[in-house]
């Protein structure tokens, strides 16, 4: 009600609150990677296109309404410390085992979630059901996508730590927004993953090494901005809100140093790889017996019970 109550008597809006990778980002890479996949695969993907396009941000809208579904989202790496790469351990069970399920939980699960939604998906290429084949390959799409942003890897997930917050969405919302259409994203023909368990948790690793990088650089580069010049107003559905201004926004992305682009080519390539991966896994089916029927819309309904981080 609390919420409901802002968005009808508030004025001015301040968009802090991160979406992972950001709906329109999300939706983006996923439709990219049907690009990548073989011609045995393409002629399934490609009339199904708008769908995997469309439902990659499910899981993003499932995070309140299914309990458990959040955790999948992230990995906080820096609560198991410095050396967290080396003492988390990369299968499931031998983690559950060393930590427990419910702490696992606690601090994020991503990397072995991902892995499960990309043993279901190998599993649907088996059983020949299309309706799970998109529904998974669009999941799968979206918890990798958020492995590789730095800010899904660490407690300070929003720069609430360090008086950055709402520099999450700053990160995979704003700055795509802005300038995604001017990158170069093909990737190539998508490869076969020999050890696609500790592929994710080699992307983790990889994000998680930017994370001081995209903090530190956006604090220094305050320092050269007044408040009037790092945000500005914008109207988005009839309604005024605040935004990091174009100038700080290009600025950001000019330190960076392409890095979310990169990032984001990253994650498509790794997309198209595991559903390619999932598909040989599966014996490599022919694609063309498969029902041609869409996918079914997933129903979301959010429960306001559950409480999420804005992460």
């Amino acid at each position: 009600m609390k919420t409901f109550l802002v968005w009808i008597f508030w004025p001015f809006l301040i968009l802090d609150t991160p979406i992972t990778w950001g709906f329109y980002t999300h939706s983006l890479i996923n439709r990219l990677a049907v690009f990548s996949l073989p011609e045995e695969m393409i002629a399934f993907y490609k009339p199904q296109i708008q769908y995997i396009t469309e439902n990659a941000v499910n899981p993003d809208r499932r995070r309140y309404a299914v309990e458990g579904e959040a955790e999948k989202h992230y990995i906080d790496l820096d609560y198991y410390g410095d050396s967290a790469l080396q003492i988390l351990p990369k299968y499931w069970n031998e983690a559950v085992e060393k930590f427990t399920e419910d702490s696992l939980r606690m601090n994020g699960i991503g990397p072995w979630s991902a892995y499960f939604t990309f043993l279901n998906l190998t599993k649907a290429f088996e059983t020949k059901n299309s309706a799970a084949i998109l529904r998974l390959s669009a999941d799968l799409g979206h918890y990798i996508g958020d492995l590789n942003v730095p800010l899904h890897t660490t407690v300070n997930y929003n720069g609430q730590l360090t008086d950055q917050v709402g520099i999450h969405g700053f990160w995979e919302s704003r700055v795509p927004e802005l300038q995604a259409k001017d990158y170069p994203l093909w990737v190539g023909q998508a490869d076969y993953i020999e050890k696609p368990q500790l592929a994710l948790w080699e992307a983790v690793e990889e994000a998680h090494s930017k994370v001081d990088s995209v903090l530190s650089i956006e604090k220094e580069l305050t320092k050269s901005f007044s408040p009037d010049q790092k945000y500005s107003y914008e109207e988005r559905n009839n309604l005024t809100v605040r935004v990091y201004s174009r100038e700080f926004t290009e600025a950001y992305a000019l330190a960076l140093n392409s890095q979310i682009e990169r990032q984001m080519k990253k994650s498509v390539k790794m997309i198209a790889d595991f559903w390619f991966t999932a598909w040989v896994n599966a014996g490599q089916p022919d694609l063309s017996e498969f029902s041609k029927e869409l996918g079914e819309e997933e129903v979301i309904v959010p429960d306001s019970k559950i409480k999420v981080r804005d992460h």
